[in-house]
C-alpha cells in the first residue's frame, strides 16, 4: 500500500486538500483545528478511482515545526507537494522541496492549490515559477496541476495523476522495521504505538525488538485504516498494541524490527549531498541527524567531499542505503542529505575511501560482499544487519564468521609461522597449543581449528598444532641425560623427585606423551613397569585399607605413599571412602 506525504509552506492547504480528497481531517490536534495551523504529523486514507487504498501522512508547513515535518516524511512513496495559487513558492516550499530532493524521493505531483483565488494569468505564472523551482531536483519532471479544494475543481485530474505516477509496490526483503510516529495508552487495550512499516511483515504475536535499547515486546493487536489485522504487509500505515511495555518507555524515533536482524552503531560513514541553496558545508556547528522518524545530536568527524563520518550521542539500528537529513540547529535549516555507506567503519583514515566503494543500491548479498572486502573479517550476524539480510557469497565462512580470502590466507601464513617458531624454540613438544595458536592470531579455537583443518603444511596432533614434517628427536646431550635419569628412577619406587632427575621439561614432558613415564603427582614420575609394579601391590590389598596399611605393604614412606594412591583413585583403580580405600 503507497504512502503519500504532503510537502510545502505552512497555509498552502496540504490539510484542507487532503480533507477533500480522503473526507477525512489530518489534523489531530483540538489546537491545529482552531488555529487552522498543522503543528504535528497527521494521518488519513482513502482509495484511489483505480481502487488502490493509499496512506496519507500530513506534514507541518511551518519552519518552526519541520522537526515535525521530518519525522515522517522519510517512509514516503510519493509526494504530493503544495503550492498555493495566490503567494508562489514560499521559503518554506523551497526547504520541504530539499527534503525531498535529499532523500531522493523521486515520485510525485505538485498540486498548485486556491486556482479558484486567482486570475488565469497569475494561476500560469505560479506554474511557471513552480517548474522552474523544481528543476535539477528529482522531481523535475512532476505535473504542476491547478487544484481547489473549496470547489473541486482539478480534483480529479490530481487523483488521475496521482494514479497514473504512483510506484510500483516496494520490495521486501523480510527484515520489519517500524520507526515509531506515536506512541499513547488505550483503556483496556495498553500501549499503542503507530508508523509506516517499511519493510518486511508483521503478525499478532510475533516477539519484537524496540531500540534502542533493545527492549523486548510482543505484538497483541494490528491495525491499519481503522481495521484489525492478523498481519500486515509493507508500505502500510499501521497500529500496533505492545503486550509488556509501557507507553512512557516507547517514544517517536523508537524502531520496532524483529529480533536478531538489527544491530546498533553510533558511528557511521555516509555519502553527503549539501542542499542547494547551501554553499559549503564544514564539520563545525551544532547539527541534528534526522533518521527515520528520529532525531539525534550528532557531530561531523571526518568530510572529504562527498563522504562524512557522523558521530551521534547513542547508538540506532542503521543499514546500508538508510537515508538521512542533516539539519543546523543554530540556522534552523536542512543543509544536506543523503545515505548511509558503513554502519560501523574502522577507525583508520582510509574508512571514508572505503565506505565510498559501497552501493547502496545493490542487493543484499552483493552488499555483505564489499563489507566484508572492506573489513576483511566480520560475524555474519552483523554483516546481515547491516546490509539488509545478506549473505557474503565471497570469501571463507566458518562458523558465524566470515573472512576475505585475503586475510584468510595471512592467518593461514601466520598461523604456519607461528607453528614454526615453536617448533624452533622447544622442538621436544609436539607442536603449539591450538588454544594458544587461537589467541595469537586473536581468533576464535573454532576458528583456529578450520584454519588448521584446510592448511596444506599444518596437522593437529592432539591438543596441538604441528607441521606435518616435524618429528620430534633428542639431541646426543638430550638422549645421555634420559639414559641416567631412567637409571635414577630404575632403583625401586622410592625414586627421586621429579627436580633431582636432571632432565629439562620439555624432555619430561615429551617423555610422558610417549609412554616412556608415566606421571603420578606434580613431582613425581616413573617408569611403566614401575607402575605394573605399584598395580600388583594394590591388588594384594584386601577389603578396606588404610595410607599406613599399604605404605607398610609397599615398603614406601608417606611422602610416596599418598600422591600414589591419589593418583590410582583419580586412574579408578582404587575408590576412596573416607580415611579407607578399596580396590575396585
Amino acid at each position: 500500500m503507497p504512502v503519500i506525504g504532503t510537502a510545502g509552506h505552512v497555509d498552502h492547504g496540504k490539510s484542507t486538500l487532503i480533507q477533500r480528497i480522503t473526507g477525512r481531517n489530518p489534523d489531530r490536534w483540538a489546537e491545529e483545528r482552531e488555529r487552522g495551523l498543522t503543528i504535528d504529523l497527521g494521518f488519513a486514507w482513502s482509495t484511489l478511482p483505480n481502487g488502490v487504498e493509499v496512506s496519507f501522512v500530513d506534514a507541518p508547513g511551518h519552519e518552526r515545526f519541520l522537526k515535525n515535518m521530518l519525522a515522517g516524511i522519510e517512509a514516503i512513496d510519493f509526494a504530493l507537494f503544495v503550492v498555493a495559487s495566490d503567494e508562489g513558492w514560499m521559503p518554506q516550499s523551497e526547504e520541504h522541496l530539499a527534503v525531498l530532493d535529499l532523500l531522493e524521493v523521486r515520485h510525485g505531483v505538485v498540486a498548485l492549490t486556491k486556482s479558484d483565488a486567482v486570475d488565469p494569468d497569475l494561476l500560469e505564472l505560479a506554474a511557471a515559477e513552480t517548474h522552474e523551482r523544481l528543476e535539477g531536483t528529482t522531481l523535475a519532471d512532476a505535473l504542476v496541476l491547478p487544484v481547489s479544494a473549496t470547489t473541486g475543481e482539478g480534483i480529479g485530474e490530481l487523483l488521475t495523476a496521482i494514479v497514473d505516477h504512483l510506484p510500483q509496490q516496494r520490495e521486501s526483503r523480510g527484515r520489519p522495521r517500524l520507526w515509531v510516529d506515536r506512541a499513547f495508552a488505550v483503556s483496556g487495550a495498553g500501549t499503542i504505538v503507530t508508523g509506516t512499516l517499511l519493510d518486511g511483515s508483521l503478525s499478532l504475536d510475533d516477539a519484537i525488538v524496540i531500540y534502542p535499547g533493545e527492549r523486548s515486546s510482543r505484538i497483541r493487536g494490528i491495525q491499519s485504516h481503522e481495521k484489525s489485522l492478523t498481519e500486515v504487509e509493507p508500505g502500510r500505515r499501521v497500529a500496533l498494541n505492545l503486550a509488556g511495555v509501557d507507553h512512557n518507555d516507547v517514544t517517536r524515533g523508537d524502531m520496532i524490527g524483529l529480533p536478531g536482524q538489527w544491530i546498533t552503531s553510533d558511528r557511521f560513514v555516509v555519502s553527503l549531498r549539501t542542499a542547494r541553496f547551501v554553499e559549503e558545508l564544514d564539520q563545525r556547528g551544532a547539527r541534528q541527524l534526522h533518521i527515520g522518524s528520529s532525531a539525534h545530536r550528532v557531530e561531523i568527524t571526518g568530510l572529504t567531499g562527498t563522504l562524512a563520518v557522523l558521530q551521534l550521542d547513542t547508538s540506532i539500528p542503521v543499514a546500508v542505503g538508510d537515508r538521512y537529513i542533516l539539519r543546523d540547529t543554530g540556522r534552523k535549516l536542512v543543509v544536506a542529505g543523503g545515505r548511509v555507506l558503513d554502519p560501523s567503519p574502522g577507525r583508520t583514515k582510509n574508512a571514508m575511501a572505503a565506505a565510498s566503494l559501497i552501493d547502496p543500491a545493490s542487493q543484499p548479498d552483493q552488499i555483505a560482499d564489499m563489507l566484508l572486502r572492506i573489513r576483511g573479517r566480520e560475524r555474519l550476524a552483523r554483516l546481515s544487519a547491516e546490509s539488509g539480510g545478506g549473505t557474503p557469497t565471497d570469501g571463507v565462512t566458518i562458523g558465524d564468521e566470515a573472512f576475505t580470502e585475503d586475510l584468510f590466507a595471512d592467518l593461514s601464513e601466520r598461523a604456519s609461522g607461528l607453528v614454526g617458531d615453536e617448533h624452533l624454540s622447544r622442538p621436544l613438544r609436539p607442536g603449539l597449543a591450538l588454544a594458544t595458536l587461537a589467541e595469537r592470531l586473536r581468533i576464535s579455537p573454532g576458528v583456529a581449528e578450520d584454519l588448521v583443518a584446510r592448511s596444506p603444511t599444518l596437522v593437529r596432533r592432539g591438543p596441538d598444532v604441528a607441521h606435518e614434517s616435524h618429528e620430534v628427536s633428542l639431541t646426543a646431550s638430550q638422549d645421555e641425560a634420559w639414559l641416567l635419569a631412567r637409571e635414577r628412577l630404575a632403583g625401586g619406587l622410592s625414586v627421586p623427585l621429579e627436580p633431582e632427575l636432571g632432565l629439562e621439561a620439555d624432555l619430561l614432558a615429551m617423555k610422558v606423551r610417549s609412554g616412556d613415564l608415566v606421571r603420578v603427582s606434580p613431582e613425581l614420575v616413573y617408569l611403566p613397569e614401575q607402575i605394573e609394579s605399584i598395580k600388583t601391590t594394590l591388588n594384594s590389598m584386601e577389603g578396606d585399607f588404610t595410607v599406613a596399611e599399604f605404605r607398610d605393604r609397599s615398603g614406601l614412606t608417606r611422602k610416596y605413599a599418598v600422591p600414589i594412591l591419589e593418583w590410582s583413585d583419580k586412574e579408578g583403580l582404587t575408590v576412596r571412602r573416607g580415611d579407607v580405600r578399596r580396590i575396585r
